[in-house]
């Protein structure tokens, strides 16, 4: 494998389980330190386990202002800075427009708008020149899927986030891109039954061209191309990782 980020520190936000944790994996094997955050106590202790002993692994809620401000602190204390930035963390709940009150509103998008926002502001002082920065959308935005309407705007205000972040930073010479997945095996449906599960990704594979769910290895590797000096080239746009299902 190669080392690509030999000698580079990357920063991974919801980095202790699936695409967050498959690409710390992959960062490590290609030579690179890694910091990653979660908010189960399962995910950290296996995330502890996965990853070298030199490796941070930090209880975060991206939704808490004191977490993201006891994240820039961490960060500091590294005192090398961040040649990658991954804002990973988030989560998808659904429910019918009419089951939509304040409350599911406002604790999704503290998360996955919020968060990640607050987040780049403080940490935006400890990236280094030519650092990548990723962040994760999605492709509810283009599917207008039944009970999606408030995790599918999360997603799509990830993808402006991603726009304008490019042209604040790239005077310093900091890329910024989103990563978009499809359906990919991470527990994507929550709490069912295994025949429920089984009934669910047979349904959603048949609106995937590739006919199957991702696996978390192969977002994690067009993550890492991102996050590369590889895409020394590449900033403002948004990967689809989907098996082609945002084909129009």
């Amino acid at each position: 494998m190669s080392e690509r980020f030999k000698g580079k520190t990357v920063l991974i936000t919801g980095g202790t389980s699936g695409i967050g944790l498959a690409t710390a994996k992959r960062i490590v094997a290609e030579g690179g330190d890694v910091a990653v955050t979660g908010t189960t106590q399962e995910n950290l202790d296996a995330a502890g386990r996965a990853l070298p002993s030199s490796a941070l692994v930090l209880r975060n809620d991206s939704s808490s202002l004191e977490d993201i401000a006891e994240l820039e602190e961490k960060i500091a204390e590294m005192g090398k800075g961040l040649d990658g930035l991954f804002l990973n963390a988030g989560y998808g709940k659904f429910r019918p427009v009419e089951k939509v009150d304040a409350e599911f509103f406002d604790h999704m998008n503290n998360v996955n708008v919020r968060g990640p926002m607050l987040q780049m502001a403080a940490l935006k002082k400890h990236l280094n020149e030519g650092a990548g920065v990723l962040l994760t959308s999605s492709v509810a935005p283009f599917l207008g899927g039944p009970e999606a309407a408030v995790y599918a705007a999360t997603k799509s205000s990830l993808a402006t986030f991603t726009r304008s972040f490019a042209r604040d930073l790239a005077p310093e010479k900091i890329r910024v891109n989103a990563i978009g997945p499809g359906p990919i095996s991470t527990g994507f449906f929550g709490d069912v039954t295994p025949e429920e599960e089984k009934e669910l990704k047979a349904h959603h594979s048949k609106m995937v061209p590739l006919g199957r769910f991702g696996e978390s290895e192969e977002v994690a590797a067009v993550a890492c191309f991102l996050l590369s000096e590889e895409a020394s080239y590449v900033t403002g746009s948004e990967y689809m990782v989907d098996g082609g299902m945002t084909l129009r």
